[in-house]
């Protein structure tokens, strides 16, 4: 196994099996999050809380943490089945600390540092030495980038009545700060895009009616953070088409195999989850397989999706060396989909990379202008990243907003699975492109918002009603999750930054907006796939929040999700949020969580609140 630190160890390893049950009824825990100590290595157990992981030759460490459980640690030498027992936290500990974490006001501090080589708006973090048990030593260097988030500040709807932005369903932010903190990291802080943190998870909104490609939600309640202020939830619902009655895909799998893929979580598993994408394929899909390095070369001719052996077998064929040719590769894998284009059909390139493109045409531009213009002819991007020490998040993310595609971070098998095969039809076939959302404050309901994340996804308002401006795209079954933070009008608040009175011109608010029950007017426009002209939803909501325990489980767990977003980052406006505020919160909205995602969660908040105080 590869650990991390190092780009070249191809030691033997094992395998170790488990369950995992409750120390005091003996039932089965799903969802318990396994950490194998000093790599950035992790699994959950499944629904019979049984577990599988790969070890190096030498042993090490496995971490066993679960919310409301005391955490364990193990020292594991050989293959073997493990029966682990947690225990139950004791209440009176339990409570302890979560009175400490209420009083913790620095949690994660930045952790980073800006390189000047990599240019103006990207940060780079630094990673720690890493020691094995045999006394072997590296040290890694990162070249890891993300662009600069400026985070969304309040803002006056006297002056900035309107509010627009483009939909985002990307969730790579979330794994990618799963992958660090899994890792005993605090992830960087532009590292954390909180509107991906939040669509992360699905949310139980309502099916949209049959004549329209999603339904829209709304609900108003009071901030956990900051009492005194509101939290405005917009939800999108989209339809969920039935696999049997997706349409015809017409797929190009463009996997880079360069030298920098050489890695247990690059190539290897890159394989692996693209084997769960080769099974959901019908006799009516196609796939063809494009790889670059050095140069870039059709590997697999355009085949159909039933022939599954003869696809897996050019995917196991392949062998990560050699310099990276992304741009060659990306012009490729585009004229393969074109010569087989399917008309009304899903017709996409899916690149697969650590985003490390560094020659031939590599420039952020130029790649922006090559993918935008075939976006126009009718072929979409995905983009599924890989990897750690050199992922390039910024220019992925780039690279799949300007594909009309969505962007996914792979950072384990289970992490493929949910994006390539539970969350299929909305990962790969598009229902509604160029979403986008506005929305308009009554100034005299309302002092001061702020729209929480969606940073880089922000509009110009008359963009809004521009059908050539590019936005974001829902797919089938997707939800897609905005939050508003308001202060209400009449409300004293050290947030608020007030600006002097104009000289040459006045603004005023129409005396009917005072006689309005309305806080916010919001506007959604959509265009179907094949069609040029946009289409306009608006709802209203009224000034009437609910109190914070009178709040849907869709509402809360945003909220708790938003918040320990605001934590990572943080964040002047986290109020009184800390991580033992968000366990509660999110515990108390965890729901069903049929997949144990939830769950998940909720231990990896436990986690950074244990490495926080340190």
């Amino acid at each position: 196994m590869l650990l991390a630190g190092s780009l070249a160890n191809t030691r033997p390893e094992f395998i170790v099996e488990g369950r995992v049950i409750s120390a005091d009824t003996g039932a089965t825990l799903k969802g318990v999050h396994i950490l194998f100590r000093g790599a950035s290595v992790s699994v959950i157990t499944d629904d019979k809380g049984t577990f599988s992981m790969s070890m190096p030759s030498q042993g090490g460490t496995l971490v066993f943490s679960f919310a409301g459980y005391e955490s364990k640690e193990i020292k594991v030498k050989k293959a073997g089945w493990l029966e682990i027992k947690l225990q139950v936290k004791n209440q009176h500990v339990a409570l302890a600390e979560e009175e400490d974490s209420k009083i913790r006001t620095r949690d994660f501090k930045r952790s980073q540092k800006v390189s000047p080589a990599m240019g103006l708006g990207t940060v780079s973090y630094q990673a720690d030495a890493v020691q094995y048990s045999d006394g072997e030593h590296y040290q890694n260097w990162n070249t890891e980038d993300y662009a600069a988030i400026h985070e969304n500040i309040f803002l006056n709807p006297v002056n900035k009545p309107l509010s627009t932005f483009s939909i985002d369903v990307d969730a790579a932010s979330y794994s990618n700060m799963r992958r660090f903190i899994n890792n005993g990291q605090r992830p960087p802080i532009d590292a954390v895009r909180i509107e991906e943190m939040v669509n992360y998870f699905g949310y139980d909104y309502e099916q949209p009616r049959k004549d329209v490609p999603f339904a829209l939600h709304t609900e108003l309640g009071t901030a956990p953070w900051n009492e005194n202020h509101k939290l405005l939830q917009i939800g999108l619902k989209g339809v969920e088409i039935p696999k049997e009655n997706l349409p015809p895909s017409n797929l190009v799998f463009l996997i880079d195999v360069s030298g920098s893929m050489n890695s247990i979580n690059k190539l290897p598993l890159l394989k692996s989850s693209f084997r769960l994408l080769v099974n959901e394929l019908r006799k009516e899909d196609r796939v063809a397989m494009v790889v670059y390095a050095g140069a870039a070369g059709l590997v697999l001719p355009s085949t159909q999706g039933n022939q599954k052996e003869t696809i897996i077998a050019a995917l196991d064929r392949l062998n990560a060396g050699g310099s990276t040719a992304g741009g060659d590769g990306i012009r490729l894998a585009y004229s393969i989909a074109r010569e087989n284009f399917i008309k009304g059909g899903n017709n996409r390139v899916i690149l697969a990379t650590d985003g490390d493109f560094n020659i031939g045409e590599s420039g952020n531009a130029a790649m922006e202008r090559l993918i935008e213009e075939k976006r126009k002819e009718g072929v979409f991007l995905t983009v599924l990243g890989f990897g750690m020490g050199n992922y390039k998040d910024s220019k992925m993310e780039i690279l799949a907003d300007k594909g009309n595609g969505n962007y996914a971070y792979i950072d384990t098998i289970r992490e493929a699975e949910k994006v390539l095969k539970k969350e299929f039809g909305g990962t790969l076939f598009t229902i509604a492109k160029d979403v986008k959302i506005q929305v308009e404050f009554n100034p005299a309901k309302v002092q001061a918002y702020r729209l929480i994340g969606y940073e880089n996804r922000v509009l110009k308002d008359e963009d809004f009603n521009n059908d050539k401006k590019d936005a974001g795209e829902l797919g089938s079954g997707h939800t897609v999750t905005a939050l508003y933070e308001i202060i209400p009008a009449g409300v004293e608040d050290t947030l608020l930054h007030h600006v002097d009175e104009l000289k040459y011109q006045s603004v005023k608010t129409d005396p009917n907006a005072y006689k309005s029950t309305e806080l916010v007017t919001v506007k959604l426009r959509y265009k179907l796939p094949d069609e040029n002209k946009s289409r306009l939803i608006t709802t209203v909501v009224k000034d009437a929040e609910k109190s914070w325990e009178h709040t849907s489980d869709n509402f809360r767990w945003a909220a708790a999700v938003a918040s320990f977003g605001m934590i990572l980052r943080d964040s002047e406006f986290k109020g009184i949020a800390t991580c033992g505020e968000v366990i509660q919160w999110a515990q108390s909205a965890k729901g069903e969580d049929e997949n144990g995602y939830r769950s998940e969660f909720i231990g990896m908040v436990e986690t950074c609140s244990v490495f926080a105080s340190r």
